[in-house]
């Protein structure tokens, strides 16, 4: 190589080598100090993109765990205040329960409803003040509204909470004794004591989605009987309420009840006899006048009642006349928690033409307009049903909200598992290899010591040529 004094090769070379290897010193101290091997784009443009998307997904799992806990605490807060709305209804049902008993007067219901009153009135309160962070939750505005447990667009839980205040709860029913006049009737029809009503033909019902077969000549009893065994939701009763009017010692025909049959000739018009033996084969009567021999007849599970053959006397069902057999059909009484569709070819026929006047849907009767007062235990048997209603729907929305609590947690685990693995994709990409950078940064140290000697002594070199020109 040739001795120059204006070009020193070998200096330029020494420099270029330790302006590297100080390049890679300073590389590695700053990744060593920040911990992270992407501390700019050129560090790695592609790595550095996918890092960043996976910090925004580990940043939304955060997020979203934090939503999904509030969901949980939300809906605990709603459960937590139905659960006193279901001891409130538990508390009402006791009381029903007592004013059904025969040994309560007026006086006395009249008091257990003042309490009944209260607890309607606290249903109403529990329902409006229930809140979770200045969000209303049971007092119907709640509707449905979103959680966002995910990382992205779109990624939530559906969280639905209805009205549990006093006039929003209760037993949707439908009650139809059906209309003589018409050609699809359980009203005034021959033999419904006997389950051959011939008023009735074959149709099928919708009912809430489920099909129901009515058969030619059955009457309310059966009816119900095929609605119970289907799969609709809905309870069906057959209930009826007559008088007999007046008993005397001339009176004869059959009086049939369901499968009973009471040959009235033989009671010679005593009336109590005959009551007691209706009550032994299990139907509710109770003499109400014993000078004309009067019953007030209430049985459930029955068709109907009817007096067959001759009557001679003056017995009659109803306000029928002493002339003729006469007979009275039962109502039939549909109830759900849940709201009742219903449509059919006989449908208002049948019920009386009640679908007719709602449109094919139930009425509610709500918590608000029970009452267990007055000189009878009809008041309180009505209550038991409406509020066994009322409980059941607040407790489809417990058990919805104790799925959805459990599905947050699920969500909980899932985000969590996400993000721990999210994470270590992440730092294999961004974060610093300590060991890996440490015996770079060492060797880069010792290129720069011996860079800086070798430096030193190339920058003696053009010397030489002193030695030559002295």
């Amino acid at each position: 190589m040739a001795l120059s004094v204006i070009t020193n090769t070998a200096s330029l070379n020494a420099q270029r080598n330790l302006s590297r290897s100080s390049d890679g010193l300073a590389t590695s101290m700053q990744r060593l100090s920040s911990g992270m091997r992407i501390n700019s784009a050129k560090d790695d443009a592609a790595g550095l993109q996918i890092a960043n998307r996976l910090t925004s997904q580990i940043n939304g799992l955060g997020v979203a765990q934090r939503n999904a806990n509030d969901g949980i605490s939300m809906a605990q807060t709603a459960e937590g205040a139905m659960q006193e709305s279901s001891n409130i209804l538990q508390r009402m049902r006791d009381l029903a329960l007592q004013s059904a008993n025969g040994s309560n007067g007026t006086d006395e219901r009249d008091a257990l409803q003042k309490e009944v009153a209260d607890l309607q009135q606290e249903l109403t309160r529990i329902a409006e003040t229930t809140q979770f962070g200045g969000t209303q939750l049971m007092d119907g505005t709640f509707g449905t509204k979103q959680f966002q447990i995910g990382a992205n667009a779109n990624e939530t839980i559906n969280v639905s909470l209805k009205d549990m205040s006093a006039d929003a709860i209760g037993s949707y029913d439908v009650t139809g004794a059906g209309t003589a006049a018409a050609a699809n009737s359980l009203g005034d029809a021959e033999n419904v004591a006997l389950a051959t009503n011939t008023g009735t033909t074959a149709d099928t019902w919708s009912l809430n989605g489920t099909s129901i077969a009515i058969t030619a000549g059955q009457g309310a009893a059966d009816i119900a009987t095929t609605i119970n065994a289907s799969s609709s939701g809905v309870t069906a009763t057959a209930s009826l309420t007559t008088t007999l009017t007046t008993l005397d010692a001339a009176s004869d025909g059959n009086l049939n009840i369901g499968a009973d049959s009471y040959d009235l000739s033989t009671y010679g018009g005593d009336s109590a006899r005959l009551a007691e033996d209706m009550v032994a084969d299990g139907y509710d009567v109770v003499v109400t006048d014993e000078t004309t021999g009067a019953l007030s007849i209430k049985a459930t599970g029955v068709n109907g009642i009817e007096i067959a053959g001759a009557t001679a006397g003056t017995a009659s069902l109803g306000g029928g006349t002493a002339a003729a057999a006469h007979s009275v059909s039962s109502e039939l009484h549909l109830a759900s928690p849940d709201k009742i569709g219903i449509s059919g070819a006989t449908v208002n026929e049948i019920l009386g033409g009640t679908m007719a006047a709602t449109g094919g849907t139930a009425a509610l009767t709500t918590m608000e307009s029970v009452d267990i007062s007055g000189s009878d235990a009809t008041g309180a048997q009505s209550a038991l049903q409406t509020i066994d209603a009322a409980l059941a729907q607040i407790d489809s929305q417990r058990a919805s909200l104790g799925a959805v609590q459990n599905r947050f947690s699920h969500t909980i685990s899932n985000l969590s598992n996400v993000s721990e693995n999210v994470s270590a994709s992440r730092s294999r990409i961004q974060d610093t290899d300590f060991a890996s950078e440490t015996a770079q940064m060492t060797k880069n140290q010792i290129l720069q010591q011996a860079g800086t000697s070798i430096l030193a002594q190339s920058n003696q070199l053009p010397q030489a040529a002193l030695s030559l020109i002295g």
